[in-house]
């Protein structure tokens, strides 16, 4: 289970301390706050902080751009320019802090997203849970003949439960031996930040997680797309919930013009112009190769 219920006990109990405060709040947020969300079969995201809102973002842009800005007449308006054009920094001064646990593989490739704040369950000073993730059998794929980071077909019947009694068996004896080697009864237990190094990258790790809100949109974009691995795009879908109840307005604009957008190339243009004037452009005359040539075609079908 992702918590125990003496952890749901204290989740209780903080969200019963509510605190005055004259700070700006988002109500949509405010009741995630320390909530676990379930993710994946042991994993959950919670919102232990944040600061700012919709209006943070606009504020923060009036202030920067000045009198450029008077002719967007509303938030929703000026929120939707700044995503447009690309401006990065009024999107900057909303943050929050996820506490996050997630198996180590998908850590590792969230850490990727290095311009986060992130301290992470020592496995030097605690003994890790025996907890791993075990893909359900719907999520048990054999690898893509097309592509060498993707997934193919299901695998199904016997196959998949031996691929699934193996990542179960190979779990479970790794921590039997990491639990033998830190034992201390009756001899000297090895070092935990050397016996850590046997264990498999599926087992779970828990992080604290800060990031403002521009680095997010950029983690989003590429985490809850449709392409990436599954198991931390389901992550990042989570988190997509929570933005769209933190800043709304912000949260529109993002889906709008980064997750339901398109970027064209100056050829890409090009070969769009030829044929709104009627032009027949074939690959072989469009100067691009034929993946450019194959995405744009799939962009505008």
């Amino acid at each position: 289970m992702p918590i125990t219920p003496e952890q749901q006990a204290e989740i209780d109990a903080a969200r019963a301390q509510a605190q005055p405060t004259l700070r700006a709040t988002a109500p949509g947020l405010e009741q995630h706050l320390y909530k676990a969300h379930q993710v994946l079969d042991h994993g959950f995201v919670r919102v232990i902080d944040y600061m700012g809102d919709d209006a943070a973002i606009c504020q923060a842009a009036r202030v920067s751009y000045g009198k450029g800005t008077k002719a967007v007449s509303n938030d929703k308006g000026l929120i939707r320019y700044l995503m447009r054009h690309w401006h990065s920094t009024p999107f900057e001064m909303c943050e929050i802090k996820l506490h996050v646990k997630l198996p180590v593989f998908v850590a590792r490739q969230w850490i990727r997203h290095r311009t986060a704040n992130v301290n992470e369950y020592s496995a030097r000073y605690s003994i890790l849970d025996r907890e791993f993730y075990i893909p359900a059998p719907d999520h048990i794929n054999a690898q893509s003949v097309v592509n060498n980071q993707g997934r193919g077909e299901l695998l199904e019947g016997e196959e998949a439960a031996r691929v699934l009694d193996i990542l179960k068996a190979d779990s479970n004896r790794a921590y039997d031996h990491y639990e033998q080697m830190i034992s201390d009864d009756g001899q000297k237990g090895l070092a935990r930040e050397l016996a850590r190094m046997n264990l498999p990258t599926n087992i779970y790790t828990q992080w604290y997680w800060k990031v403002d809100l521009h680095n997010l949109f950029h983690f989003l974009r590429l985490r809850a797309d449709a392409h990436a691995q599954y198991e931390i795009r389901v992550y990042a879908d989570v988190i997509c919930k929570l933005v769209a109840d933190w800043v709304p307005l912000a949260y529109e604009a993002f889906e709008d013009y980064r997750m339901g957008g398109v970027q064209f190339s100056g050829k890409g243009i090009d070969v769009v112009r030829r044929m709104l004037k009627g032009e027949k452009v074939t690959q072989e005359d469009s100067g691009m190769s034929a993946g450019e040539w194959r995405e744009l075609m799939n962009a505008i079908s």
